[in-house]
């Protein structure tokens, strides 16, 4: 047996929709570049988000392009110091991944250089 409708209608139904006026639609995130060539934002970087790419423009890096030219380690130096903290060496590991991609190589996910960067740097 179904239960009976209700009579009254609840708080949430006679609430009134949101003006979209009041709310502009949010930004699309940036497309993820396939190419190095294509990239022409941070966030474009595979790997890289809004939080990581504020971290770049913060020691100065402005464009994915100067990333070819950039030592990760040195980068991952740098926001420590502008930073005042020790960073997650998964950032390290973020930042060679995304020179790794400036420099033309196929887009790989930060945690497919953790096992290089341990080799190379040890505890960081």
């Amino acid at each position: 047996m179904l239960a009976p409708l209700p009579t009254e209608r609840s708080e949430h139904a006679t609430r009134p929709l949101p003006d979209p006026s009041k709310h502009p639609p949010r930004a699309l995130p940036p497309r993820k570049a396939r190419t190095a060539a294509e990239c022409e934002r941070l966030e474009q970087l595979p790997n890289i988000g809004p939080s990581i790419a504020a971290d770049l423009r913060s020691i100065g890096v402005q464009h994915p392009a100067e990333l070819a030219q950039s030592d990760a380690f040195q980068l991952y130096q740098q926001l420590c110091r502008a930073s005042g903290k020790r960073q997650d060496p998964c950032v390290l590991d973020t930042f060679i991944a995304a020179a790794d991609f400036m420099r033309g190589a196929d887009a790989r996910p930060w945690w497919a250089y953790t096992a290089a960067r341990k080799a190379r740097y040890g505890a960081v």
